[in-house]
């Protein structure tokens, strides 16, 4: 039987190859179609899971590990730090429905704000994620004027 490497295909993908996909589909829309990435990663936390289980670790510390190796570097999230700006200020303009739709069109203008800042999977709980959510609402806030809505 001839395999298909297509990573729409969900008969054909591992847990971890379609856990990844989801998330990435949802947060970080631009890496969804790096099949070579969702791959290396998958199999990355594949093996984490079989290491540590290997190892003499529980299940459950064998699936913590091997999240934390397939979602390495991916909790935050551009697309998704703009749909929440969009629907904690802009609500009454971009409907949540449309939010994620806006946040595609928005992440190119977004990009310049996002470059003086430390992207990173802590960056959430620090005191500069005030200082850019806050220089994202005013950089969507003019993308907005200038298209008029």
């Amino acid at each position: 039987m001839k395999q298909n490497n297509n990573l729409n295909n969900p008969m054909e993908l591992s847990y971890y190859r379609l856990t990844l996909l989801s998330y990435l589909k949802e947060s970080h829309p631009h890496l969804a179609a790096d099949n070579d990435f969702i791959k290396a990663r998958a199999d990355e936390a594949a093996e984490a899971y079989s290491d540590a289980i290997q190892e003499g670790q529980s299940q459950i510390e064998a699936e913590e590990l091997a999240n934390l190796t397939l979602f390495k570097d991916l909790l935050f999230s551009r697309h998704d730090t703009i749909v929440n700006v969009l629907w904690n200020e802009f609500a009454d303009i971009i409907p949540q429905s449309q939010a994620s739709d806006y946040a595609r069109k928005l992440l190119p203008k977004c990009e310049s704000v996002f470059s003086r800042y430390d992207l990173n999977d802590e960056l959430m709980y620090s005191p500069e994620y005030n200082r850019l959510y806050t220089e994202l609402t005013g950089c969507i806030d003019l993308w907005l004027e200038e298209h008029e809505l």
